[in-house]
Order: C-alpha cells, then sequence, then structure tokens
C-alpha cells in the first residue's frame, strides 16, 4: 500500500492503514516462518502471488507505517560482508512491487511485524516497473508514495548474519516477478558444498535418519528414494525418503529414508547419487550433494545387534485367576499379537486354555499383555507359558522386529482358595465365660484376624476369648493363604447371665404404710431367692408378701436386698432403701428464728414427701413476694438477696396435690420470724 506525503493526506493514509483488512496468508513462502531459501547465483522467478496479507510493517524513518501486501518472504546467510544488491523485475513492467530487509540474527521472526530495529533497507515507491537495490540507489530507505525513486542504495549486511527479504504486490494481480542478486560485493552463497553428516539406522520403521551438513531444496528431493544408495544390505532396500521440514516450508537438513524391511546387524554405507529426477539433492544454489562422482566417499554407519523380546515374569496372581498378565523385558509390537492367544501355550495341573490376549498398547507398543484364560483357576498348582507362532503367523515382534524365540516360557503358580469356617468350645462361670476358638489352616492357610463384637482381638490360629459380659457376642475370622481370602462370622449366646433386681411400690413410708416388692430378675436356670428386708425379717421364693416397718421419732432408711441364685451356684445381689418417715402430715410453722443455732432456722413446708405440682410462697407485710419454691425441701433462711429480713409476721401460701389420693390442697398461714 502506498501512502502520499504530503502533509493534508497523511492522516487520512493512516486511517486508511489500519483500516484495511487483513487475510491469512496460508500458501508456504508467505510468511516470515517458511520463507524461501536463496543464493546469490541464482535468478528466482516467482510465476504468480497469490492474494493476501495486509499486516502492517515498521519502518525506520517512514511517516506511516507499510503493509506485506500478497508477500513472499525470502532467507538468506551473509557468508561474506559487503553491500547487497538485487533486482526485482516484474513479467508485467506497470505492476507495483515493493520490499524490505530485515536482520533478524537470532530473533523470533514474528518481530518483523513490531521491531523496527530489525531493519536493514527498503523500497516502498509507488511507482510500477523494477525495483530494488543498486548503486544508482541513493537513500537506504524509501518511504511509499507515486514519485519516490525505484531503487534504493545497496546496504550494507555482515558476515554470519542472517535475513529475510520481503517482497510485496500492491497490486492483485498474477504476472509473477524475477529476483536477481546482482552487483553488490556482499556474498550470500554458502561456499560449503552440500554432503552427508551422519547417518542413524532407526529400527522401528525401519528407516534411515540422514543428517547433512546444510539446508537442501525440498524441490531436489527425489520422493522414491533414487537419490541415495544403500550398500551392505541383505535384502532391505530403500522404498522412499521425505525431508523433515519439507511440509511446511522450501529446505531441509534432515531427510527420512524409509526402508523395506529391518537391517541385520552389521556395517553399512550410504552413497549420494542422482535420482530418478535427475539430479541429487541440491542447495538453493543448485549445487549436488557430494558422492562418488565429485570424490565424496560413502558415509559409513553400523546397526547394532538388535535383540528378540522375552517374557520376563508373570504379574501377582488373584485369587481364583481368570487372565493372567505377562511382563516383557522390552516393548512388542501390539500389532504381532494374535488377538486369539495363539501365541502361547498354557499348561499345568488343571486344564485350563487361553481364549485371548490384548496389550497394554502406547503408541503401538506394550510391554505387558493380558491373557484372558477359558475358565477360572480354583486349586493350588503349578503351570507353564510357552511362547509359539500364532494364528497371525509368527511370535511376538520387538519394537525393532525382532521375533521372539518360540519355545521361551514362563513358570507361575495359583494358590488355594481358603475357608474361614472355626470351631469353638465354651467354658461358662459365675463371673468369666471362656471361648476356646479353632481353625485347622488348610489349604496354605497363614494368616487369622479374628474379631469379637467388631473388635479385633488376636492374630492367633487358635486363640482363647474370655467374656466378664454375658449374653450375646459374635465372633468373625478372616483368613488368607497370601493370595486367597475368606471370612466367616458366628453369633455365640452366653446364657449363663444372672442379674438379681426388683422394684418397690415406694421409697418413702409413712406412718402405717406397707411396701411390696416385685421380682425382676433375669437369667437362665434361676432356681432360688432370698429377701432380707431390713426390718428383721428374711424370706425366700420368688415374690414376698408386703412389709410395714417400725415408726420411730426420726427418718430411717432401710436396706433391701434379693440375692439370686443360679443352677451353676452362681449368686447375684440388688439392694435398695427405703425411707421411713415419723409423719407424713403436710403443714408449715407459725414461727421460726433463722439465727444459726441449728433449732428452727427455715420456714418450708414439713412433711411433704406426698406432695406434688407443690407450690410454696411467702409474702412480707407489704405484699411483696420475698420467697417461692417448688420443692418442699427448698427452705427459706429469712433472707432476701442475702440481706436478712426484719422480725415480724410475713404471709405464707401453700398448694400441692396429694400423691396418692389425688386430693388438690390449698392452704395459707402466718409465721412469725424472730432472732
Amino acid at each position: 500500500m502506498k501512502y502520499v506525503l504530503w502533509p493534508l493526506l497523511i492522516f487520512f493514509a493512516t486511517v486508511q492503514l489500519h483500516a484495511q483488512v487483513v487475510t491469512p496468508c496460508t500458501t508456504i513462502g508467505q510468511t516470515p516462518e517458511t520463507a524461501f531459501p536463496v543464493c546469490g547465483e541464482k535468478k528466482f522467478t516467482q510465476v504468480a502471488v497469490p492474494v493476501c496479507g495486509g499486516r502492517l510493517i515498521p519502518t525506520l524513518n517512514c511517516p506511516a507505517y507499510h503493509a506485506d501486501v500478497n508477500p513472499f518472504w525470502y532467507k538468506f546467510t551473509c557468508y561474506s560482508t559487503g553491500t547487497l544488491g538485487f533486482t526485482i523485475t516484474p513479467h508485467d513492467l506497470s505492476e507495483d512491487y515493493d520490499w524490505q530487509l530485515f536482520d533478524v540474527t537470532g530473533r523470533p521472526l514474528s518481530e518483523v511485524y513490531t521491531n523496527n530495529a530489525l531493519f536493514v533497507g527498503s523500497g516502498w515507491s509507488g511507482e510500477g516497473g523494477v525495483t530494488g537495490a543498486s548503486d544508482a540507489g541513493t537513500q537506504r530507505e524509501v518511504c511509499g508514495g507515486y514519485g519516490n525513486p525505484l531503487f534504493s542504495s545497496m546496504p550494507t549486511i555482515y558476515q554470519g548474519r542472517d535475513y529475510l527479504l520481503m517482497i510485496s504486490h500492491f497490486d492483485s494481480t498474477q504476472a509473477g516477478y524475477d529476483l536477481e542478486f546482482v552487483r553488490g560485493t556482499a556474498s550470500i552463497t554458502d561456499p560449503v558444498m552440500p554432503q552427508i553428516e551422519r547417518v542413524t539406522y532407526d529400527c522401528t520403521t525401519p528407516a534411515l535418519l540422514v543428517k547433512f551438513n546444510k539446508r537442501l531444496q525440498c524441490s531436489s528431493l527425489a520422493a522414491n528414494g533414487s537419490d541415495f544408495a544403500l550398500t551392505g544390505s541383505p535384502g532391505a532396500v530403500i522404498t522412499g525418503a521425505r525431508g523433515a521440514t519439507c511440509g511446511n516450508g522450501f529446505d531441509f537438513d534432515s531427510v527420512v529414508i524409509t526402508l523395506s524391511g529391518p537391517l541385520p546387524a552389521g556395517n553399512y554405507s550410504l552413497n549420494m547419487k542422482h535420482g530418478t529426477d535427475g539430479n541429487s539433492v541440491q542447495d538453493p544454489c543448485g549445487n549436488n550433494a557430494g558422492g562418488p562422482a565429485n570424490g565424496v566417499p560413502p558415509t559409513p554407519f553400523a546397526v547394532a545387534q538388535q535383540l528378540p523380546s522375552l517374557p520376563d515374569h508373570v504379574m501377582p496372581l488373584s485369587c481364583r485367576p481368570n487372565r493372567i498378565k505377562i511382563v516383557l523385558n522390552q516393548p512388542v509390537r501390539c500389532s504381532s499379537i494374535a488377538a486369539n492367544g495363539s501365541d502361547f501355550t498354557l499348561s499345568g495341573s488343571t486344564p485350563v486354555s487361553i481364549r485371548s490376549a490384548a496389550g497394554n498398547c502406547n503408541a503401538g507398543l506394550t510391554d505387558t499383555i493380558e491373557l484372558i484364560l477359558s475358565n477360572t483357576i480354583l486349586t493350588a498348582g503349578a503351570y507353564q507359558l510357552t511362547l509359539r507362532n500364532g494364528s497371525d503367523g509368527n511370535t511376538l515382534l520387538s519394537e525393532c522386529w525382532q521375533a521372539s524365540p518360540t519355545g521361551s516360557s514362563l513358570r507361575f503358580n495359583t494358590a488355594d482358595t481358603v475357608n474361614a469356617d472355626f470351631t469353638y468350645t465354651m467354658s461358662l462361670d459365675c463371673e468369666y465365660d471362656t471361648l476356646r476358638l479353632s481353625h485347622p489352616g488348610n489349604n496354605g492357610v497363614n494368616s487369622w484376624q479374628w474379631y469379637s463384637d467388631g473388635e479385633a482381638f488376636s492374630t492367633e490360629q487358635n486363640p482363647v476369648k474370655t467374656y466378664s459380659v454375658f449374653g450375646q457376642h459374635t465372633i468373625k475370622l478372616t483368613v488368607s493363604n497370601g493370595t486367597c481370602s475368606d471370612s466367616a462370622t458366628t453369633g455365640i449366646l452366653l446364657d449363663n447371665e444372672l442379674n438379681a433386681a426388683f422394684s418397690a411400690s415406694a421409697d418413702i413410708l409413712c406412718p402405717q404404710d406397707a411396701v411390696s416388692f416385685t421380682n425382676q430378675s433375669s437369667g437362665k436356670n434361676i432356681v432360688g431367692y432370698r429377701w432380707i428386708f431390713g426390718n428383721g425379717i428374711m424370706t425366700t421364693g420368688a415374690n414376698p408378701l408386703p412389709q410395714t416397718y417400725p415408726q420411730l421419732k426420726d427418718e430411717r432408711d432401710y436396706p433391701v436386698s434379693l440375692i439370686a441364685q443360679s443352677a451353676m451356684n452362681c449368686f447375684d445381689t440388688a439392694t435398695h432403701f427405703i425411707k421411713v418417715v415419723p409423719s407424713c402430715y403436710i403443714d408449715v410453722p407459725t414461727a421460726f428464728s433463722p439465727n444459726g443455732d441449728g433449732i428452727n432456722d427455715y420456714l418450708y413446708p414439713l412433711n411433704g414427701y406426698k406432695a406434688i405440682n407443690l407450690k410454696f410462697a411467702v409474702y412480707n407485710r407489704l405484699g411483696q413476694l420475698i420467697f417461692e419454691t417448688n420443692d418442699w425441701r427448698h427452705k427459706w433462711d429469712g433472707t432476701l438477696g442475702g440481706r436478712p429480713q426484719g422480725i415480724g409476721t410475713y404471709v405464707w401460701m401453700l398448694s400441692y396435690t396429694h400423691k396418692e389420693t389425688g386430693e388438690k390442697v390449698f392452704k395459707k398461714g402466718i409465721t412469725v420470724l424472730v432472732r
């Protein structure tokens, strides 16, 4: 794109530039990364210029950016410092071509769009015709615009540095152009003649990996590999060749030569020659790679002895195996594994065959093979896997195509299934019961784990378990022989539990009250009971008569005991206390003296043993509530908030329900506080 540099038009030109549509370039050669390699001894002709581009190119001193409109890029290295001269001759001389030269040594190629420090020279004249850099030019940078010179001065380039030349075609026609490097003093022609640097054998393809001493033209490489001759091969021939980077560029320095088959161990050499395309591989100047014709000897290389893959071991088997996993000492090709498992035979203690085989494949290789068996192996035994030619016509093939020898074998053993069933004997006693547990240890069992009620307690084969708590218990055993395991669970009832228990019809007895007792003892084979009532009476039998207790001046607690006896002559005792009180008449004293002498120090409802839903409240002479409780044992000490109340008369109110009759009672009265 060209810009008129008159001051009034600069602004509009810049706006037009930024509004330009950018079309990505996809043809190789039209991006910096896919540039044509060139040299100074050859004319380069471009017969068509595909339409694309439009990305901005930073200039050095021009007042506006320029763009890579319909570009082609060329790359070269300077081999001798000097000036660079070249011409761009349009096939249609009315067409406008522009150019810019960049020094990209050690820089990412994408910086040509952002970094004007890469600038070396340019010619953006808006005129049509032959353009370039020559001694007729007077300035290193020619900006865009009509009337500007078609030739720039020849820029100086420096030995050992890398350059990119962009040629931009302002018109969208397809006539093309010629590029020639003329009249400059610098050399961009590599003086080194191309030849093979080294050859490496790749057994996996199989192929030869060839590295050259410089980059060569992809167009000069014969795809059938006829540029190369292999000597020393006892049968394998070259079937093709491809440049390692020719898929997205014009040149390469490495070639992959495919072979018809693997090479045996030995010494070989690779020669260069003219292929069926009429030439050997060539550098950008058309120089053929060195071979016998120009005195370059063949390049020798060696193929090391490749070893076959062998079965190494069988991975540990599970209990009741129905598959076997083989580990190999090196990977094999998955394509060489017969899917029906016929690469192997299996013999051993019980009849079993192989149903299928598969590898754990990654990139076509695997170092493990899983064999699926025709049935499950349930017993201990010794077995042998043996390699043979499968139904696919081969044994296993290594990554380097070496066949595993038939007859190679692996031995392995299987384990018996196990049974955790156990037996026990039981010894019952009054305080402790003892279980003696036993497992036979058949089928190689070497591990025992015993549990009682969910808690582990022994790893012995025949442990003893003691219980002080009788009743129902659960015993579990888990056994293993290192491969197979099993568990068994049994419920065990220790039925010698003896528990003496009884309840009383009342815990507190008023004068003339009687209390009856209900036997609640539990246990198997109880043969006798003995009651001790604490009132001087003892009886036997399960259900005693009601008992009375003497009326005394003060409260008294009488112990009542029940002793239960089992057929094993075991005993258990339960004891309760009965409180006998001198009176159950509920009333409130008419006076009290809270002076701490231990006599009549509190005000409360007396003998409220049979009162429920009780409420007791005390008020002063002003009618203020100063004490309240629902527990008759909670007593007023004559204070309010910790402060002693004055001597005088206080009103109390009492309400309750009689526990036995259900009668509701309400009382009120006056009490005198004295000190």
